[in-house]
């Protein structure tokens, strides 16, 4: 089995050196495309009014100059052309990729690209900030130990070719996983974005982009319940954002 790895941290990331382990638990023919540069919350961007470089690093090892949405479409594209990947592997994402995050996530963005270009994706994300929020440090040990067991099921049971998987591992050590739980995207009750206006030097004021933390009290069987019960969260994902019951009612609108 030849598989990509990409993410939005970056090539550089701790999380891509921890995805690499899980994926060489599975296969020796791992390759790596991912962004030259941190991409978080690049979500589905593709760098259509700039030039794209690849550069090699190493043995199937390359760092794009774009989003991680722009390295799978090299990565398939140009790099691996005459050898294209059965899997595609987003992450570990250094924090969770749940809820309204999935919309803003670029390694999900990363695993949906793959999946649109016809290769099974899922995307791995490292919950963090639940109990050590004060030093922002990543316990990856949940991801590393039960990472390719999961994997490995997962691949053995298969999902439809219009989905992805959006993994998430819960913050804490790895013999304190509960489980797993096969979930649907939550919704939390508060609103995350804010602003830090700051006074520039020489007049006017600039602006840093920012989430507020805190918990939400989300619905059983939504990744975010799962995830704050220290339980894996598998979310099945697709690109199709249509809300049927809300087509069929406003099509009543417009019956003769």
């Amino acid at each position: 089995m030849r598989i990509l790895l990409t993410n939005d941290d970056g090539i550089s990331a701790d999380g891509l050196e921890i995805l690499a382990e899980i994926a060489h638990s599975l296969s020796d023919d791992v390759w790596i495309v991912a962004p030259a540069q941190e991409q978080s919350a690049a979500s589905r961007g593709v760098s259509l009014h700039n030039p794209v470089f690849a550069r090699k690093l190493a043995d199937k090892t390359y760092s794009v100059s774009g989003t991680p949405t722009d390295c799978v479409i090299v990565a398939l594209r140009e790099i691996m052309q005459d050898n294209m990947p059965d899997l595609v592997l987003s992450g570990v994402n250094r924090g969770q990729n749940i809820a309204e995050d999935i919309g803003f996530s670029g390694t999900v963005a990363g695993a949906l690209q793959g999946m649109q270009m016809g290769i099974p994706s899922i995307s791995v994300s490292q919950a963090r900030g639940f109990y050590n929020h004060n030093n922002g440090k990543v316990n990856w040990k949940a991801a590393l130990k039960h990472g390719p067991k999961l994997l490995k099921k997962l691949l053995k049971q298969g999902w439809p070719a219009d989905v992805i998987l959006n993994i998430n591992f819960p913050d804490v050590e790895d013999d304190k996983v509960e489980g797993i739980h096969v979930t649907s995207q939550g919704r939390r009750d508060f609103e995350m974005s804010n602003i830090d206006k700051r006074t520039h030097p020489r007049g006017g004021h600039y602006y840093w982009l920012t989430y507020k933390g805190g918990k939400s009290d989300p619905a059983a069987g939504t990744d975010l319940r799962a995830v704050y019960d220290d339980y894996i969260s598998v979310t099945p994902i697709h690109i199709d954002h249509t809300h049927y019951k809300t087509v069929a009612k406003l099509s009543a609108l417009f019956e003769d």
